[in-house]
Parts: structure tokens; sequence; C-alpha cells
């Protein structure tokens, strides 16, 4: 069975990218962080295999930028002196959902990969294994690491 054209490809799986890296990286970098892996999808395209779990493949490449974009984040230097003060103190609506995804955000990486696949990706373990190029067992052992992790920070 041939491929289908990219763009069917990016009308299907765009969504799931762009909201796993958002969970990944924040939603500033995540713009950024998808355009890197669009383009580089594009480029690899030709090459993939027909048959291949092409949802799982783009999410391997966005994982890939998303790793880059961390190593970029450790290299750029820190404003050091007084917080700026915020104009309100009350709390926004998604205050609490922007903890949560902080706290994702600094788990280990395949950890902090295991959790935003299962649940902003919506894969089963064996997809998950398939983006982090480990067994079943590993995917399950990182996702499970890492909630927990998120549940003793939470509860």
């Amino acid at each position: 069975m041939p491929l289908p054209p990219f763009q069917a490809v990016l009308d299907e799986h765009r969504d799931t990218v762009a909201r796993f890296l958002v969970a990944w990286v924040g939603p500033q970098e995540a713009e950024d962080a998808l355009q890197e892996t669009l383009i580089s999808a594009l480029r690899a395209y030709p090459r993939l295999r027909a048959g291949s779990n092409v949802r799982a493949w783009m999410l391997t490449i966005a994982r890939n930028k998303a790793m880059d974009s961390h190593r970029a984040r450790a290299r750029r230097p820190v404003l050091v002196g007084e917080p700026l003060e915020s104009g309100s103190a009350d709390a926004m609506p998604g205050e609490q959902d922007e903890e949560l995804w902080h706290a994702v955000r600094e788990l280990p990486p395949k950890q902090r990969a295991a959790v935003t696949l299962r649940f902003v990706g919506d894969l089963s373990h064996g997809e998950i294994a398939t983006v982090l190029d480990c067994s079943e067992a590993a995917a399950r052992r990182s996702l499970h690491e890492g909630l927990a992790k998120l549940r003793g920070e939470f509860a």
C-alpha cells in the first residue's frame, strides 16, 4: 500500500503533534518546534516505507525536536534580578493545568515523553514504545514512574 500524500498525513496528525509539543516544551516554544518537526517530516517522508506507522513516526520526529529545544534552552542565559509584578493576583482559570504541565516538563526525558504521548497523543503502550524506541515493558515503566512522581507532587 503506497503512502498517502504528505498533505493528508499533515491534516490527520498535525493537531496531535502540536498538542504533544505544547505539553513537552510549553506553549511559547511549541510553535517553533512544530515548524521544525514538519520541515523534517517533509524532507524525510519520501524515504518512509509503505505500511509504516506514520503517527508514531511523526511523534518520534516531534520528540527529537522537543529534545533539541530543551538542549537549546539549557544553553540560554538566565535572567537574574527582581521579578516583574503581575497585573492581577487572582488565579487564572488554567493556572493549575499550567502547574501540572510545568511539573510534567520537569520529569526526566523518557518519563516526560511517556506521559505526554499517553495523555496528549492518546497512544497505547505499544505505540509509546515505538516512539521511544524501547520495549513495551520499558514504556509502561517510564509512564508508571512519571505518573508516580506527579502524584507525589500533587497529592
